[in-house]
């Protein structure tokens, strides 16, 4: 049995340069150079083996003039090749990026592997995959992507015949980076992941969707972070976040001005006034254990009220002197830290925080929102949505950071034969992971709950997909950690950057594609993938709510004008209905 039956007119040329990743080919006609083209497959024969070849992606084409120096006793390349291009010496040369080897196996099995054992000698010959060799080849491709735990995302733009799969396992254990231009597919990309994990009896992933695009996808179960209408609606989609579960560093953040001259104080009464009241929690529901543990961090009911009045009566406080009363020790210290408590307490954006129902205040009400988030074990419960498009700018980075902390923690805590992988889709990412110096407070605290997850939570089961229009402004060391990354069209230089950047060197001249990709179509590189691949995403079933309004045909139809004075009204009363 055979992997490739060549003849002459597969022949490409022979290799006359060998690096350690790259080789280049030199091609002796210009007939042979047509039938070179980047991005397409070549086979290399290894010295000395029967049936191994090494496979290798054409990354650029060159036809150099060059003109005989007879001081020299050869050829030189002519700088300016205008001149010359019509005279009878021209190099034809052909740079290849080698990306696995194939060989026979024993029972006479083909298979391919993305290591580079060898590299092809001096002279090598180097023949074009296409037709009959090009369809045996990703036809393998597709035999060796279909195993048990394949993740199917559409098919190869090389051969559109070739079902193009993902190794399940590896997308998700070194975490992955799904990135593209607005209006390039990225959302359908995200939808047709969801589509294939929602058919596994066991899936658990969490879409973090800030904008309510995956709202009806009908095989998730739907959770909303409310907003001022919906508090008082009973709703059984309604996720409260009560204020308690923020950590120390969290509500430093939410309260604490700590470019404010008394912020050190602030921070150190305000602590030990939620930490009081915390243990008086425990003490009255006789949690000895938990106290013998007990840290600020420990995510235990507090009353919010009690700590503001017990602020103010430490600002207003007036103590016995020698001869009459003076102001206490932190008398005026938390004027402006007061106002902005209250700002925030009575801001009715903020209801989801600060005026959940009386049960998300009971000490079990943990346990309730933690099962919300990650059980998977009814039907309809394998994806989860929770939509964060109800929650103000100004905290959205800290109230995201907290849901991702607590799955962390809970996974973290979980006895390690009962723990169970979940996976967070970061929808927006860079609106919440922002790449910028001096980040203020509140995503600082986003940021380094991700970063945590990013560095340690393929240990723990939990594993990050990472989605963003805008790559160069979303935290570098979140990306550098997403092993696998599924590039659609990129049109801005700077994004095209830091795609480039996360490749390995051997790719990067072939990331030059990135702006030229059709809408749906992408560049997949990492540990999941068989081999560096533009694939053709295949459109999920159904559609999450994304789509470009197209502008000239609804201009082009006639509609209703809206009722500009109900919708100023649902503006002021914060409702749409």
């Amino acid at each position: 049995m055979q992997i490739f039956e060549f003849d002459e007119s597969h022949l490409l040329g022979r290799v006359r340069a060998v690096d350690t990743h790259r080789i280049d080919v030199q091609v002796n006609s210009d007939e042979d150079l047509r039938k070179a083209r980047v991005w397409q497959l070549v086979a290399i024969s290894l010295p000395g083996v029967i049936e191994k070849w090494l496979i290798g992606i054409i990354d650029r084409v060159v036809k150099t003039p060059v003109v005989e120096d007879s001081s020299l006793g050869g050829f030189e390349v002519d700088e300016v090749g205008e001149d010359i291009f019509q005279g009878e010496v021209v190099l034809n040369t052909v740079r290849i990026s080698l990306v696995g080897t194939t060989w026979l196996a024993l029972g006479k099995k083909p298979q391919f592997s993305r290591s580079l054992a060898q590299v092809p000698e001096i002279d090598a010959a180097c023949h074009i995959l296409q037709d009959a060799q090009l369809q045996n080849f990703m036809t393998l491709l597709s035999v060796e992507g279909t195993t048990d735990h394949s993740l199917e995302i559409g098919s190869y733009t090389i051969d559109d015949t070739a079902i193009a799969c993902l190794d399940g396992n590896k997308f998700f254990q070194r975490h992955a980076a799904l990135l593209g231009s607005t209006g390039s597919g990225k959302s359908w990309s995200v939808a047709t992941i969801l589509e294939q994990a929602a058919k596994l009896p066991s899936a658990n992933v969490i879409v973090l969707d800030l904008h309510g695009e995956y709202g009806e996808l009908s095989y998730a179960q739907h959770l909303r972070i409310p907003g001022p209408e919906q508090i008082e609606k009973p709703d059984e989609e309604l996720l409260f976040l009560p204020y308690w579960l923020l950590n120390a560093e969290e509500l430093q953040a939410m309260f604490v001005d700590r470019s404010e001259f008394n912020a050190h104080n602030q921070v150190t009464v305000f602590h030990d006034i939620v930490i009081s009241e915390k243990k008086k929690m425990l003490n009255e529901l006789e949690k000895t254990d938990v106290l013998d543990a007990f840290t600020m961090d420990s995510p235990v009911p507090f009353c919010i009220s009690k700590v503001i009045s017990e602020l103010k009566h430490k600002n207003e406080e007036m103590v016995d002197g020698q001869r009459s009363k003076k102001q206490g020790p932190f008398h005026g210290q938390f004027s402006r830290m007061l106002v902005r408590l209250n700002s925030k307490f009575d801001d009715k954006r903020n209801a989801f925080l600060f005026q959940a129902p009386s049960a998300m205040h009971e000490y079990d009400a943990m346990s309730t929102i933690v099962t919300r988030l990650m059980d998977y074990s009814t039907f309809g419960t394998q994806i989860k949505i929770v939509d964060f498009s109800e929650v103000p700018a100004d905290i959205l980075p800290i109230v995201v950071g907290l849901v991702a902390r607590i799955i962390f923690q809970v996974q973290f805590w979980t006895d390690r034969d009962k723990r169970h992988p979940i996976a967070l889709v970061c929808d927006e990412a860079h609106m919440y992971l922002p790449n910028k110096d001096g980040q203020n407070p509140v995503e600082q605290r986003a940021i380094a709950n991700f970063e945590k997850i990013a560095k340690e939570g393929r240990k723990y089961g939990v594993a990050l997909l990472v989605v963003s229009q805008r790559p160069s402004d979303v935290s570098p060391t979140i990306l550098s950690q997403c092993h696998n990354i599924v590039s659609l069209r990129l049109t801005n230089g700077i994004d095209q950057g830091t795609v480039k950047r996360l490749m390995p060197e051997s790719l990067g001249g072939l990331m030059d594609a990135l702006p030229n990709l059709d809408i749906g179509e992408a560049l997949v590189v990492g540990d999941a993938v068989l081999l560096p691949s533009r694939i053709r995403m295949r459109p999920p079933q159904e559609e999450p709510l994304s789509a470009t309004i197209e502008f000239w045909d609804k201009w082009a139809e006639k509609s209703d004008v809206p009722d500009f004075a109900k919708t100023v009204e649902n503006m002021r009363m914060q409702n749409r209905e």
